[in-house]
């Protein structure tokens, strides 16, 4: 059931995977949750369910944005249901493999359509609605710092990522903070073997993978931070002081 007043909290790509467990923590702080997807709609339908179940309050909201008019429509759609926007989380991406020598301009058109140009249009349209205090939070990738050579396309556009928290911080404040974090080995691509699972904790200083719960910490310190915006937060175990 709807709470008279709460905050309204939407998540990209919020109906699977570490989106979901974004959307389950807002909705334990007690927000509206949207639940952006494009095609989960069991899993949406059943995370809904769970947190309406819970006592929360939920919506599941469809939309492809690959399209360039989605992002706004959906920022729309959700304040048209709720009555206002106080945080976004743009967690919506691709991951694709593709190595140099077989990308070709389609892929790379789609990847930077998802995982730059959408989460870009969210926040502008979502900054036109959001009040003083207000909170964007997107999910950059340790691939924007490392060098991946399988996924420079991927790296390219979460590169983008953080150059576009950055600017968005600077020209959004002091009404709305907007920060990153950069997840490193926390949820493994899909079809990935035990072998490359293990190499990487391997050379992770901690040793070990993180889980989706190192992700949710970092959003709600985020959330809650209010002297901090413009940060790109990495939650990669140590990665970037192995050498």
């Amino acid at each position: 059931m709807a709470r008279s007043g709460a905050r309204v909290g939407l998540v990209t790509g919020g109906a699977r995977r570490l989106g979901a467990e974004c959307a389950r923590a807002l909705a334990r702080r007690g927000f509206h949750v949207a639940i952006h997807h494009r095609r989960s709609f069991d899993e949406a339908a059943a995370l809904v369910t769970e947190i309406e179940d819970g006592g929360g309050s939920a919506h599941a909201f469809p939309f492809d944005l690959l399209a360039p008019n989605a992002p706004s429509d959906l920022v729309d759609a959700v304040v048209a249901r709720f009555g206002r926007l106080d945080v976004l989380v743009n967690s919506a991406a691709s991951m694709l493999r593709t190595p140099v020598g077989t990308v070709t301009a389609d892929q790379l058109d789609e990847i930077f359509a998802l995982n730059v140009r959408a989460p870009f249009l969210a926040a502008q349209a979502a900054a036109r609605h959001m009040a003083p205090g207000s909170v964007i939070v997107n999910m950059a990738d340790l691939a924007a710092f490392e060098t991946w050579a399988g996924y420079i396309p991927h790296a390219m556009s979460k590169a983008a990522v953080v150059q576009m928290t950055r600017a968005l911080a600077k020209t959004l404040a002091p009404d709305i903070r907007v920060n990153a974090i950069a997840p490193g080995i926390v949820l493994l691509p899909e079809g990935w073997d035990a072998a490359s699972a293990d190499r990487l904790a391997a050379t992770t200083p901690l040793q070990r993978h993180g889980t989706p719960a190192d992700v949710v910490r970092a959003l709600e310190y985020l959330l809650d931070a209010t002297f901090v915006t413009g940060e790109i937060l990495l939650v990669d175990g140590g990665r970037q002081v192995r050498r």
